[in-house]
């Protein structure tokens, strides 16, 4: 198969090739080392590819399939995972030169649960400062480029910045992260792929450098909804290493991923609603709405407590007092190594008193109650993503968060949420409607995002990266 072609699979168009051996899995990490080689120069994506024990992990599980031992759709997958998963032996430093010799001693549990099923671990990506930022910019370890866009150098969506770009490039078919306020569905809607961010309590964050932990999620960024599934099956789950997953049972998304979605109930909110949302991403939405409305979803009107962005103030307020109490320590080595920008975010929390932070913790479980009552009777809420499509970095405030204004809330609320593409701009940049549910609704939606997904074709876009492949790129800044 064409090397290009292959490159651009996705994961469930993979496995198939994968278990009766018209593809093997040597073959296809040669396919992603390759699309590396060519585009990660301009890209910066990757922080650490580790081509020698990927070829040997390849080499392993192809010896497996070829012997009949296939254990399933991760098997011979290439992935990569954002810099504050730690693999043993390697540096995590998330995002930070104060961390660039941090050997991890131990693996994440999501790394583990992934070679298990058979992926083949490639690398470590780029990422904000200590997950603490919506732009995708690193003072010091700089920002990926939006592959959308090759002649100006647009936001890649943080703070996974790395996670986004590799997915959307074709270097590897999914990559691990985390989300602490929209980190994964943010960089999924600027490069215009899925992304998942799962109930706290349904992947380990065993393993995984903290920003809040109350609000971080592991999830995935991949190329479609079923991918996504296949993942999340394989990841998701109890670890008495990490207790906030202890008893957790999340649903098996997979089995009825495909199942109709005629009667189920959605709710979206108005205009009124959503400030700041630009025109052509409301216009999306509207659309993305009538999609949903010939599937036959019952689509209803709602009024939530609070408009979502209100909700940043609390999670705000959260994430910065845990940041500091986590980063204490490093704050007070300040050798002027650190992105000035994450710095002042974290400092910001060296102030707030411990009557402070509790009250916040009461105002958030007063908000979970209210708004488990709003959704009471729905299956999911839509709406955008994003409030906007990638902008130009040079054109960012970088004193203002407003990707994450749809989507801290759900951190936030203790939801779970699907980004996934639903259209594009007038510059071409992808556009992205975000499917919100309960805690433990990932079996929800993924079953919506999948029907919408199968009834449009906004997945099967891929960014123009032809000129990077044959050299020929003229990039501005």
């Amino acid at each position: 198969m064409n090397s290009r072609k292959l490159a651009d699979l996705a994961i469930h168009e993979l496995a198939p090739l994968l278990e009766t051996g018209d593809v093997s899995p040597v073959e296809l990490l040669k396919v992603c080392l390759q699309r590396i080689e060519q585009t990660d120069s301009t890209l910066r994506a990757f922080l650490l590819v580790c081509a020698d024990s990927a070829l040997d992990a390849a080499r392993q599980v192809e010896q497996e399939i070829a012997e009949g031992h296939y254990r399933g759709k991760l098997h011979g997958i290439p992935f990569a995972v954002k810099d504050l998963l730690d693999v043993t032996g390697l540096p995590t430093t998330a995002g930070s030169l104060h961390l660039k010799d941090n050997i991890a001693d131990q693996t994440a549990t999501v790394v583990e649960r992934a070679v298990a099923a058979g992926a083949v671990f490639l690398g470590k990506l780029h990422m904000v400062e200590f997950a603490f930022g919506g732009w995708g910019t690193n003072t010091h370890f700089g920002a990926p480029r939006n592959p959308w866009d090759l002649q100006v150098h647009r936001s890649p969506g943080g703070s996974s910045s790395g996670s986004g770009v590799a997915v959307a490039a074709g270097m590897v078919p999914f990559s691990l992260a985390s989300d602490t306020g929209g980190s994964i569905r943010s960089p999924a809607s600027m490069n215009g792929i899925v992304g998942l961010k799962p109930t706290l309590a349904s992947v380990s964050t065993h393993g995984v450098f903290p920003l809040s932990r109350t609000l971080d999620s592991i999830g995935t960024l991949a190329r479609t909804v079923e991918d996504a599934a296949i993942i999340f099956d394989a990841l998701s789950g109890s670890d008495d290493r990490d207790p906030a997953t202890w008893d957790s049972a999340p649903p098996r998304v997979l089995r009825g991923l495909k199942t109709t979605v005629r009667g189920m109930r959605v709710g979206v909110v108005s205009n009124a609603q959503l400030p700041n949302v630009q025109f052509e991403v409301l216009d999306a939405l509207e659309q993305s709405v009538e999609v949903f409305r010939e599937l036959g979803v019952d689509v209803v009107d709602i009024e939530l407590p609070r408009k979502p962005i209100d909700y940043c103030v609390g999670a705000s307020h959260i994430i910065r007092t845990e940041g500091y109490a986590n980063l204490a320590d490093l704050m007070t080595e300040d050798r002027g190594e650190f992105d000035p920008f994450v710095r002042e975010r974290i400092h910001a929390g060296r102030g707030g008193s411990a009557a402070d932070y509790a009250t916040r913790l009461a105002e958030r479980s007063t908000d979970m109650v209210a708004m488990r009552s709003t959704l009471e009777g729905l299956d999911a809420l839509l709406l955008p993503t994003t409030p906007i499509a990638s902008p130009p970095l040079s054109e960012v405030d970088e004193g203002a968060m407003p990707l994450s204004d749809l989507t801290r809330f759900v951190n936030y609320l203790g939801l779970c949420a699907l980004a996934l593409p639903n259209g594009s701009n007038g510059n071409g940049m992808p556009i992205s409607l975000q499917i919100v549910a309960p805690a433990f609704g990932e079996d929800v939606v993924m079953r919506l995002g999948w029907a919408f997904e199968n009834a449009t074709q906004w997945h099967d876009r891929r960014p123009d990266i032809s000129s990077l492949l044959l050299g020929t790129c003229n990039q501005k800044t």
